[in-house]
């Protein structure tokens, strides 16, 4: 079973991901959590990093290929990853919406910081992504048809939204 799971920042992939991963009890493989570490190792913040990436296609392509070398080597994996629907033939892809400032909101609460600073640093990183995969990859992030479900995060807690992504894999066995 391989299912992907993404979104944009703070629509709940990475909180989706983990409990899906302990409930199906599948390995968890993050590609936000490396592209982090990426850009701690460089002593950078993602919004310093991606403008990098913007300039550096080979970062981009690197973390992609490997997200593809995984997937073709593992079985029984979420990839939680903006692209992941994209790049991985997976039993089940799922995305995750919702508002700016509904996510904006939860990534100043996660990093500390006004939300006001969070809108702009997230519209700003959105678009940097976007322009990039569609200039490396010719893929619109926007265009949600490659997805099987794609829920709201608004109004729906971790935990029922976990329990439909698990209903949605019962139907798969």
């Amino acid at each position: 079973m391989k299912i992907t799971i993404s979104g944009p920042p703070g629509s709940g992939k990475s909180t989706l991901s983990k409990m899906l991963s302990v409930k199906l009890g599948l390995e968890l493989i993050s590609m936000g959590d490396i592209f982090r570490k990426l850009a701690s190792d460089r002593c950078m913040s993602l919004d310093e990093f991606g403008t990098l990436a913007k300039c550096n296609d080979e970062i981009d392509r690197k973390l992609d290929e490997e997200q593809k070398k995984v997937a073709k080597e593992k079985d029984n994996i979420i990839l939680e990853g903006r692209l992941s629907g994209f790049l991985v033939e997976a039993d089940l892809k799922v995305w995750l919406k919702a508002p700016l400032e509904i996510r904006a909101e939860r990534i100043a609460k996660r990093e500390n910081k006004s939300v006001s600073s969070a809108i702009k640093e997230t519209s700003e990183r959105e678009e940097c992504e976007r322009v990039r995969y569609l200039n490396y990859y010719d893929i619109d992030i926007r265009d949600l048809s490659v997805y099987d479900i794609v829920i709201d995060s608004t109004k729906l807690s971790p935990e029922e939204i976990c329990e439909i992504v698990g209903k949605a894999v019962e139907c798969l066995k």
